[in-house]
């Protein structure tokens, strides 16, 4: 109980139950009058004789599959930091025609508003503006 650190008994016979016997990992009788449980089988993780030979095989193959995984991963994130490199770069080019063409047609604009300006302004700079007043507002009679 110590080891697993469960705190009572009935902890300890679910674990003991339900996560090794089920799963095969270990068979035998629980013992509640001495209190300990009797193993009659336990799933070794040593090897058989004559299983090193496929063990060393299937491990050398996982390791080469590994190690290709790995190449090809590294060629992934070499290829997307190119492409984001790329897109950058991209990216602030057309930033910079942008601002080019506004400033372009800030000046055309510019020029143009002198230009009218020229042509419309009085010589005292300001128009003379007379308000009407002797003829009396329209009113607006609601459609019926």
């Amino acid at each position: 109980m110590q080891e697993l650190d469960v705190t009572n008994v009935r902890e300890l016979e679910d674990f003991l139950i339900n996560e090794c016997m089920y799963a095969g990992i270990v068979r035998g009788k629980l013992d509640q009058l001495r209190r300990c449980f009797e193993v009659q089988f336990a799933a070794g993780r040593d090897l058989r004789p004559g299983q090193l030979g496929t063990m060393i095989q299937t491990l050398s193959s996982w390791l080469a599959t590994s190690d290709n995984l790995l190449v090809s991963i590294q060629d992934k994130i070499k290829w997307a930091d190119t492409v984001s490199d790329l897109d950058r770069k991209h990216k602030k080019d057309v930033e910079d025609k942008v601002e080019e063409v506004k400033k372009s047609l800030s000046l055309k604009a510019d020029i143009e508003f002198r230009g009218h300006e020229e042509v419309f302004s009085e010589p005292g700079g300001v128009m003379d503006y007379e308000e009407d007043r002797s003829r009396p507002k329209r009113r607006r009679h609601p459609i019926s």
